[in-house]
């Protein structure tokens, strides 16, 4: 019976050069072969080549057939993977393994001991029989001397070499240590007086943590509690690894400064959260242990806002410098004051930028108010301030405005082609002075408007219309999600079209074409088309799976993207293979790839499927079906969102649960017409990771991720009556959940 490995060397043979083929024999039958380490998946070999004092790393790949070497050979296969192919089929026929690199090779082993002021280091040379005996001199002599065959040297072994030219006596300089434990970071023979010891790059930092102490916030710096000993100025031991220490200026170079607490106010609270905190996390690990701080939205960004009222001596305007709309905070004297929801990250450079406009363009500085008094001086200002491209507020902005109306004008155009919707919509108010149309304005500008508690819309060449409110307060929602749900090219989500509907109705004008497709999705999927099953399925669907497959029929000819979160074992894989033809692209985890190509073997033998992994990895365009990893799509995501695909599937699902992440970011790219997610948990339960795959199922459909965060979000977590059940509603024609207990 063929065996991996044996698989893996048939291949490698076949694709050698024969001189290459020769001289790996060669290298195999010398002895010049050790391994490394092995897992499951890999197999990393150390190929030792005349004259070469460190040994190249070949890594083979018997299940995927696929190697790699880091020699700088231009030719593929090199005569070091075919040695390591050899050797490893060689172990495998006789029912062994390799034999490994320390059992083989003497290498050079580094034994730290604790003495008065830090740590000595000892150099030794360990034996493949278990002897070991103190390096004299160098490791550049030993190989100058002849030494290359019995010696497996690493490059940290010469780099090591070179910082230690000049001996030290006792405890060795923290500058000095530091440089070496940089160094022995990949090193596998370190000790720490007689016990073994990794090294680690990372900088380990105190940890501080946020409590409350009564009615003020503590801030508080401590040693980090993995460090179980301080070995040396500027170096711990965190249980078996030695690791630098960072942030010693304030910590000590033996942690003896620590704790360190500072105290801030309960109206400090924005400041804490919003330029403390976040300067503070860059350094240290941070753990918030208060629940009275507001949430740090990292979107929200700096603006200008003038507030205007008419008194009985003139003109007031108070100008503001004022994060989110409608405000969450404002910066008063250069602190943050926090005023409701969510706090910013301060931008100090943005916020000098609009300081310095307003200083230039009306005079004016932020917290500053100013009166202005007389006719003259007052319609100087009102002149610059219909220049002014910005936010006004206040009783008497409303005049600046005055003798304009907005007119919303509805733009719908589309058809439904092969039976999916494809409609155009627009919105934008036309600008009325003295009954004539002097310009328009988007719709998004009034929405914005509308949104941030504005009296008057900002046109875009300067000055400002009334807020249309009584019409916005009727129809705001409605069109706030419509243009939500509009895409780059100003085609409408499908899912989006049932409110596209309401408000057509609302304005007396003709629904929007192809409607009638979407009978099911306004009927709450009552009455489902049959299933349309492939003619290449190998399998008896159940019941529950034939609904499911109706289902997920009727999205993908809808044009609109669903979530099968069905529990496991209910045959998720199965129901999604069915809607899969050509110009299909499924992404799952990496230890899933093989399940995904014999299901697919085994249920749809009729399509095409390429296996888009492994380092010569290629798109097929003859293929039905690409399989493909969540890493391969963050690490090829120009390549995969360059294809226009009829259908993707993400399996497992909640690996783009966090918004935020490269992966996530990939699968939002991915250019679809039809989008599904399969999940085995219920996302429901967790807000934020329902919205970012609910985003990538249907872009849109629940509103933009802070405009989720703030309306939705924390109206079910404060469990706002009628919050969980409106947002339930929403998606529930997208989601579908069957139990196995049911």
């Amino acid at each position: 019976m063929s065996t991996p490995a044996a698989r893996l060397l048939e291949l490698v043979r076949t694709e050698a050069r024969s001189g290459l083929w020769s001289s790996g024999v060669n290298l195999a039958r010398g002895g010049a072969v050790a391994q490394e380490s092995r897992t499951a998946s890999e197999v990393v070999l150390r190929v030792k080549a005349a004259g070469r004092p460190v040994p190249w790393t070949a890594i083979l790949y018997p299940g995927d057939e696929a190697w790699e070497c880091n020699c700088p050979g231009r030719v593929d296969p090199c005569e070091h993977v075919v040695a390591a192919a050899i050797v490893l089929q060689q172990a495998e026929q006789q029912g062994g393994e390799v034999v490994a690199a320390e059992n083989r090779w003497t290498r050079v082993g580094y034994r730290f001991s604790r003495v008065e002021g830090g740590l000595q280091l000892q150099r030794v040379l360990l034996h493949s029989e278990g002897r070991e005996e103190p390096l004299q001199g160098t490791v550049a002599g030993l190989l100058s001397a002849g030494g290359t065959s019995r010696l497996q040297v690493e490059q940290h072994d010469l780099l090591v070499d070179r910082l230690l030219e000049k001996p030290t006596r006792g405890a060795m300089q923290q500058e000095r240590l530091d440089a070496l434990l940089k160094i022995l970071e990949p090193a596998r023979t370190v000790l720490l007086d007689g016990r073994p010891v990794a090294v680690s790059g990372e900088l380990v930092a105190p940890m501080a943590r946020v409590e409350d102490r009564g009615e003020q916030f503590a801030v508080i710096l401590e040693r980090d509690p993995r460090v179980s000993a301080v070995v040396s100025p500027g170096v711990a031991l965190c249980g078996d690894v030695l690791c630098r220490l960072s942030e010693t200026n304030v910590s000590g170079a033996w942690l003896q400064s620590l704790p360190v607490e500072r105290f801030y106010a309960a109206g400090q609270a924005g400041e804490l959260a919003a330029r403390v905190l976040p300067e503070l996390g860059r350094r240290h690990p941070v753990e918030v242990r208060t629940k009275r701080l507001p949430r740090v939205d990292p979107n929200l960004k700096p603006r200008i806002q003038l507030e205007l009222d008419l008194l009985e001596s003139g003109l007031s305007v108070l100008p503001s410098l004022v994060y989110g709309a409608p405000p969450r905070a404002r910066v008063d004297q250069g602190r943050l004051v926090h005023l409701r929801g969510a706090v910013p990250l301060r931008d100090e450079a943005a916020e000098s930028r609009l300081a310095h406009k307003l200083r230039e363009e009306l005079g004016l500085v932020p917290g500053r108010r100013m009166t202005v008094q007389g006719p003259v001086e007052m319609a100087q200002l009102a002149q610059k301030l219909k220049r002014w491209e910005g936010d006004l507020t206040g009783t008497a902005a409303a005049s600046l405005g005055a003798g304009r109306k907005l007119e919303p004008v509805l733009g719908i155009q589309g058809a439904a082609a092969d039976g999916v919707p494809h409609v155009g919509f627009a919105l934008h108010f036309r600008v009325e002075e003295g009954g004539r149309e002097v310009g328009t304005v988007s719709g998004e500008a009034v929405v914005r408007a509308w949104q941030e508690g504005l009296r008057l819309v900002p046109l875009s060449g300067g000055g400002w219309a009334p807020l249309p409110a009584a019409w916005m307060a009727q129809h705001g929602e409605r069109v706030a999600a419509l243009l939500q749900a509009r895409r780059g090219d100003g085609q409408i989500a499908n899912h989006a079209l049932p409110r596209l509907a309401e408000l057509c109705d609302a304005l007396d004008q003709p629904p929007p074409p192809g409607l009638d497709k979407l009978a099911p999705l306004v009927q709450g999927f009552e009455k489902l088309p049959e299933p349309v099953l492939p003619a290449d399925l190998s399998a008896s669907l159940r019941p529950y799976q034939l609904h499911g497959v109706a289902w997920l029929g009727f999205l993908q000819r809808a044009g609109l993207g669903g979530v099968l979160a069905d529990d496991m074992g209910l045959g998720k894989t199965l129901q999604a293979a069915c809607v899969l033809g050509q110009r299909s692209l499924v992404v799952c985890p990496t230890s899933v790839l093989p399940n995904w190509a014999a299901e697919l073997q085994r249920f749809r033998p009729g399509l095409k499927v390429c296996s888009y992994h492994g380092p010569g990895r290629a798109l097929d365009p003859s293929a039905d079906v690409t399989l493909t990893s969540y890493a391969l799509l963050r690490l090829d995501a120009p390549v995969l969102s360059g294809v226009r695909w009829r259908t993707v599937v993400l399996d497992e699902a909640q690996a783009i649960k966090n918004p935020d992440s490269q992966v996530t970011r990939a699968a939002y790219g991915l250019d679809a017409e039809f989008r599904l997610a399969l999940s085995g948990t219920p996302v429901e339960n967790r807000l934020e990771e329902l919205w970012s795959v609910m985003h990538f199922a249907n872009p849109g459909l629940l509103g933009g991720r802070r405009q989720f965060a703030d309306e939705v979000a924390q109206g079910v977590s404060e469990g706002r009556a009628g919050a969980a059940q409106s947002l339930r509603r929403r998606i529930r024609p997208f989601v579908l959940r069957r139990l196995k207990r049911d």
